[in-house]
């Protein structure tokens, strides 16, 4: 499993929140979801995003940003309009004094806002989960990106307005998909420019030898891999092995491994149905005693209180009226 597949993977599972916006000024939202990462995509019109501590950014149609939570932002027709309404974690919509709007502003499937046409038509998908593995890339990604409308993910923006207000047999699989792609081609995009610099263990993986044996750890992590083995794959020495990858990836092949084994298992431990038997065996680990006390060593808890203190990962959408070691950033981006 790659980097990008590793992102998506949880909050695939989990359900996206997707919603079509429309809007007439004033209007502006302050957003303190929480949610690990939600893309907004400007369909019509234009919008100000502006994080509690950086400068606003204006995007224009098809202009996408990036926020990764959970830190808040305002959402509005111009900086300077004060906020009138507050998205909560779990999509919960309010007033400044807690009034709910869903069912006020309701427009339609998965559509809302302050009028049935506007001027600025958004469309907004929300990642409200993120895995273990997949936080090791969000946390590269600076609090707020933009990206400017590019042909390469314009037929992906075009199905999703289509297909957001459908609702069809097995919609919400289809804007799932299609916010996913969306998603990846837009992150694939900005690692890849020249002025970015992703982590150590994402650029890694171009390297010949050493993507090749972060594929096999990753892709493998039950089998019992020793750096000795390791080498063997892919027929270089133990030593020089140990010397690239330690040099590449910032830390050595079993290291980097046992970190892969354990956020793996705190992924894992979300789901009640996985005994911690089964998750050692999944993670390789040889006994559950093994895994508890690699767990414990590490993250200063056992895997039971790991389990009890995060919540199960949904595995449907968010109930709602309208929707069926990285490198650090300071502010917004826009690339």
């Amino acid at each position: 499993m790659d980097a990008l597949a590793a992102l998506l993977d949880g909050p695939r599972a989990a359900g996206a929140f997707l919603l079509r916006s429309v809007m007439n000024p004033p209007w502006s939202m302050r957003i303190q979801d929480r949610s690990p990462l939600t893309v907004v995509v400007i369909a019509q019109g234009h919008a100000w995003i502006t994080p509690e501590t950086d400068p606003p950014l204006r995007l224009s149609p098809g202009e996408v940003a990036l926020a990764r939570g959970p830190h808040p932002y305002v959402v509005s027709d111009s900086p300077g309009t004060p906020p009138q309404i507050v998205i909560h974690p779990g999509q919960i919509c309010t007033t400044l004094d807690g009034t709910r709007l869903e069912e006020t502003m309701s427009q339609g499937i998965r559509t809302w806002g302050n009028t049935p046409t506007g001027e600025t038509v958004m469309l907004t998908g929300t990642y409200e989960t993120a895995t273990e593995t997949a936080q090791q890339l969000l946390n590269a990604l600076p609090p707020l990106l933009a990206l400017p409308a590019d042909p390469a993910h314009t037929p992906l923006i075009d199905l999703l307005t289509q297909e957001i207000t459908q609702d069809s047999p097995g919609q919400n699989a289809i804007l799932d998909r299609l916010l996913d792609l969306l998603t990846i081609t837009l992150l694939r995009s900005w690692l890849t420019r020249p002025d970015v610099q992703p982590p150590a263990w994402y650029r890694a993986q171009s390297d010949p030898m050493i993507g090749q044996a972060l594929r096999l750890l990753h892709h493998n992590p039950s089998h019992p891999w020793t750096v000795e083995l390791l080498a063997r794959q892919l027929d270089v020495s133990r030593s020089t092995l140990a010397r690239r990858f330690t040099t590449l990836v910032g830390e050595p092949p079993m290291a980097h491994l046992t970190r892969w084994r354990l956020s793996l298992a705190a992924d894992l431990l979300q789901d009640p149905a996985l005994t911690l038997e089964a998750i050692a065996r999944k993670v390789g680990y040889a006994t559950p005693y093994a895994l508890s006390t690699a767990f414990k060593r590490t993250r200063g808890l056992t895997p039971a209180q790991h389990r009890t203190r995060r919540p199960p990962i949904s595995r449907t959408p968010p109930k709602t009226l309208y929707a069926t070691d990285g490198a650090t950033h300071n502010g917004p981006t826009r690339m």
